[in-house]
């Protein structure tokens, strides 16, 4: 008798507790609330997290390019202030070499006018001709060490890149044709660049 109430007991226990298992499910999914909510907290917090990512986004390209044009703006100084020291130093350079060459001519200057007040009581022309041909030289001599250099023409052949041709004459032999004959003004070259060209006769 005893076992046979410990038995249906047992089975009225076991019978509650799968009822309440059963409620609790239907519970569950019955309630599709707690399911929303969570997906609406995930997707609030990813748009949070997306938005904040932009932001920083935005923050790094603003300071990347308020640097670049920190640097643009010291470059631009750095160049203008290049051009204008340059340009400084060209004319000071252009002024200078002037100078330095007036400084060399003053000497001459000097001879010609000591030669010039010698020749006024002169007599002896011998000696006004010596003196003249030392100023002479010492004038050649001058504008050598500063660059200049008298152009060799006569009985060289004829070269348009030298030469400036006036006329054309016989050429007194055959070897002579198409070469120079005569000079009537002397080229220059400063350095080694042409700065007159040599007016020439040249053998037909």
């Amino acid at each position: 008798m005893k076992t046979k109430f410990k038995n249906l007991f047992k089975g009225m226990n076991q019978e509650h507790t799968n009822e309440n298992a059963m409620n609790n499910n239907e519970e569950l999914n019955d309630n599709p609330a707690h399911d929303n909510v969570d997906g609406e907290n995930t997707s609030v917090n990813n748009e949070e997290n997306a938005a904040e990512t932009a932001n920083e986004s935005v923050r790094d390209f603003e300071a990347e390019l308020l640097e670049k044009d920190d640097k643009y703006l010291r470059l631009y100084a750095e160049f203008e202030n290049y051009k204008r020291r340059t340009l400084a130093e060209r004319i000071e350079l252009f002024k200078t070499a002037g100078q330095e060459i007036m400084l060399a001519m003053i000497p001459v200057l000097d001879d010609f006018e000591r030669a010039l007040k010698a020749m006024e009581n002169a007599t002896d022309v011998a000696s006004v001709k010596q003196g003249i041909d030392l100023v002479s030289h010492k004038f050649k001599n001058t504008l050598v060490a500063k660059g200049l250099k008298p152009m060799e023409s006569i009985g060289q052949a004829f070269n348009a890149d030298l030469h400036e041709a006036i006329t054309n004459i016989p050429a007194p032999s055959e070897d002579m044709k198409d070469k120079i004959i005569d000079e009537v003004e002397k080229g220059y070259y400063l350095g080694d660049k042409v700065i007159r060209y040599a007016k020439v006769v040249v053998g037909a």
